[in-house]
């Protein structure tokens, strides 16, 4: 059975997996998906996969949605795998209050 859980919590922040897709028309968060036995959130950038463009659009593109600095989210591992896990640092308390006080919480980073 797959875990279902695409994130882990710390202390200081949390990791969170995230299969990215490069070369996509549009920068988009998208649903849970299965990697592995894993679960992760799928990602979509435009940038390429080249000098690590893909992974500075991932975290620009996470950041933006959870309205943080781009300075509070780390590559932990993944660099050069479609599969990642991000290091987020901060409360899940005030994060989740951050992302759920607007109304238009979906995928698309506003």
């Amino acid at each position: 059975m797959p875990d279902p859980h695409f994130f882990r919590l710390f202390n200081d922040h949390i990791e969170s997996r995230v299969r990215l897709t490069p070369k996509s028309s549009r920068d988009e968060l998208g649903s849970m998906v299965k990697t592995d036995n894993q679960y992760a959130f799928q990602a979509f950038v435009r940038a390429l996969p080249k000098d690590g463009a893909a992974n500075t659009a991932l975290i620009a593109l996470v950041a933006k949605w959870l309205r943080i600095p781009k300075s509070s989210i780390e590559l932990r591992s993944g660099s050069k795998s479609s599969v990642k896990v991000l290091a987020i640092k901060g409360d899940f308390d005030n994060l989740t209050k951050t992302r759920t006080k607007h109304k238009n919480a979906g995928a698309h980073p506003s």
